[in-house]
């Protein structure tokens, strides 16, 4: 329990005056039905605010770094033309787990062809699509001139199926597109598939996950998303859609018996971050609320469970 809250913005990606970032029509030609995670978020917002940029560098992934470094390499500036990311991990029909980016602005594509060209970089044809090496095993493809979209061979070219060949796309999956309708308005958002909701929540409640009671419940929780932006403070909703209302009524006593034990051994910057928090249920959704302050949260990310949480 001791990771409740923390864990739980960190798994955002972390990273909003009030701009939303929904999908764009190219984004989703190349997004596979399997979804288990979307996380996207909408750049420029993030540039308006320090706490988010703060939070932003304490969290940023390794493959997002080199995939910065890279297009930086190729002429691209991402802290100036990226102006949304979205990362899925979906499951390929041959099994395990595929991962790929999604990066929109106003690329300058043409001088990114040429200085491929001049670099001597020859990309691989698959079907329509040109695929060009990053580096560190990472490679690209133009959608369209604002629209890149990254990842490893394997999981970029399961991607490149859905468009070229016929592969499954989100179109099918009507539960995830629910969830999308639902949560795409906000600046920062993500959708999971039941799979992907269990490994947040067992992550969120830390050692409370191993408890009995937790597994008989986790089974009965069945989709999520989650909303989180930085206009006036840091606001961070979570909606777990579960079986039943007795589902929800369970996991969120759970929760709120994990949030004041954890008060009782709180540093004073994680107490006052557990007291913002707000647990409540809803018929079968279990709801939870965060909202404080850019100087309190700061203090947050500087603690030692912020530090635990995010390695």
């Amino acid at each position: 329990m001791k990771k409740l809250l923390l864990a739980l913005l960190v798994a955002v990606l972390s990273v909003t005056p009030a701009l939303a970032a929904p999908l764009s029509s190219n984004a989703r030609t190349v997004i596979p039905s399997a979804i288990q995670q979307i996380i996207s978020v909408d750049y420029r917002a993030l540039r308006g605010s320090q706490t988010a940029m703060a939070l932003k560098s304490r969290v940023l992934p390794d493959n997002l770094k080199q995939f910065e470094t890279a297009l930086r390499t190729f002429g691209i500036d991402p802290s100036s033309e990226v102006e949304q990311i979205t990362f899925v991990t979906y499951r390929p029909a041959k099994g395990g787990l595929g991962a790929i980016g999604i990066a929109q602005g106003p690329f300058k594509q043409q001088e990114f062809l040429k200085k491929m060209k001049l670099k001597g970089v020859k990309p691989e044809k698959y079907g329509l699509s040109l695929i060009y090496p990053m580096g560190n095993g990472m490679q690209l493809v133009f959608l369209d001139p604002s629209t890149i979209v990254f990842g490893e061979n394997a999981a970029l070219k399961g991607a490149i199926d859905v468009r070229d060949r016929g592969a499954e796309s989100l179109a099918t999956n009507h539960s995830i597109n629910g969830l999308i309708t639902d949560s795409d308005g906000a600046p920062i958002w993500s959708v999971l598939d039941q799979t992907g909701t269990q490994v947040m929540m067992r992550s969120a409640l830390g050692q409370a996950a191993s408890l009995a009671d937790y597994d008989v419940i986790k089974r009965r929780l069945l989709a999520s998303d989650y909303t989180m932006d930085f206009d006036n403070g840091v606001t961070f909703d979570l909606n777990v859609k579960t079986s039943d209302n007795m589902t929800a009524a369970s996991l969120a006593t759970l929760l709120k018996a994990g949030v004041m034990y954890r008060q009782m051994n709180a540093t004073p910057a994680e107490k006052l971050a557990l007291e913002s928090m707000q647990v409540d249920n809803q018929h079968d959704l279990l709801q939870m609320h965060f909202k404080t302050d850019d100087q309190r949260f700061q203090a947050l990310l500087k603690s030692e469970l912020f530090a635990l949480v995010s390695h």
